[in-house]
């Protein structure tokens, strides 16, 4: 009976110790984190900041250390809802803005301010409120870049306290009021309308254009045929007189070559008169040597008789 006392005893105890080292195990184990990539952890030890632990294992003294902020170090973007404006010339308007931003330092970002994305929107708000309210309607409308270049500067200035970096500003929407964006979207549509009738304008005035110098073209092209049709037809008749000429001058040389008897050229004498006799002219000069010449003939028709 002691023994099987003395054997429960020892299995309590043995019990005692594996439950005791359970619970330190899981105690050690549930105090071993793991920093993600991009985010930090910002640790308090008995309630006074201690650390900010980066990317990689760490480990945390249990009912010492606790992590009092998980801060994503990724760039975010902030969209705030419409804010009402008053420009210069006492127009009201909707603008909603855009934020992108990126938490730089852990610390002050957990200790810096209360509500970091409150009092960026507050901030954001009033910025918008100081620009617009020294510009006009229309340079609202026309200088978004130059808002968002403001916008930007004076946040990323206030709120470098914080921890946080604004990396740019955008001017989401601008709502005009109703009776304005009717007044735009007539300017609008008359502005349109003028391009338009400006673009037939200058396609009619360019078609005009063609039309003339095709014309033109045409003309000269006409003009520059007829001239040359009348060279060729000049150099033709030139080509001709030359032939002409340059055959008469062969033949007479041929003749010279021959050296003709006085009788011969009575006779070519004789055959130019009949082709002139051959014409219709009613009065024919004969000149005095052909009249001889026809004395020389009938003697000629006697001896051939005889």
């Amino acid at each position: 009976m002691e023994d099987m006392v003395y054997l429960v005893e020892q299995f309590a105890g043995a019990l005692g110790w594996v439950a005791l080292a359970v619970v330190v195990l899981a105690v050690i184990i549930s105090n071993i984190k793991v920093v993600p990539q991009a985010h930090a952890y910002v640790v308090e030890r008995l309630g006074a900041f201690h650390a900010s632990w980066g990317t990689g294992l760490h480990f945390k003294i249990p009912f010492l250390d606790r992590i009092a902020k998980k801060v994503s170090l990724k760039e975010q973007v902030i969209d705030f809802p419409p804010q009402p404006v008053i420009t210069k010339d006492n127009v009201t308007m909707q603008i909603d803005t855009v934020v992108y931003f990126q938490i730089t330092d852990p610390k002050l970002y957990a200790y810096g301010v209360e509500s970091p994305l409150s009092a960026i929107e507050n901030l954001s708000a009033t910025t918008l409120r100081n620009i617009i309210g020294d510009m006009e309607l229309d340079h609202t409308l026309t200088s978004r870049d130059v808002i968002n270049s403001k916008i930007r500067v004076i946040l990323d200035e206030a709120t470098d306290a914080w921890g946080i970096k604004v990396n740019r500003v955008e001017l989401k929407n601008i709502i005009p009021p109703a009776e304005i964006q009717d007044s735009m979207e007539k300017q609008m549509k008359a502005e349109r309308e003028r391009r338009a009738k400006i673009l037939d304008a200058e396609g009619e005035k360019r078609s005009a254009i063609l039309i003339a110098e095709g014309q033109k073209e045409s003309a000269v092209l006409r003009a520059e045929a007829v001239k040359e049709t009348k060279i060729r037809e000049a150099q033709g008749e030139a080509e001709a007189i030359l032939s002409v000429q340059r055959a008469l001058a062969d033949a007479i040389k041929l003749m010279n070559e021959a050296a003709p008897t006085d009788q011969v050229i009575a006779l070519k004498s004789l055959e130019a008169f009949q082709k002139a006799a051959d014409g219709k002219a009613t009065k024919i000069i004969i000149p005095s040597n052909v009249q001889g010449m026809a004395g020389l003939a009938t003697t000629l028709k006697e001896l051939i008789k005889d």
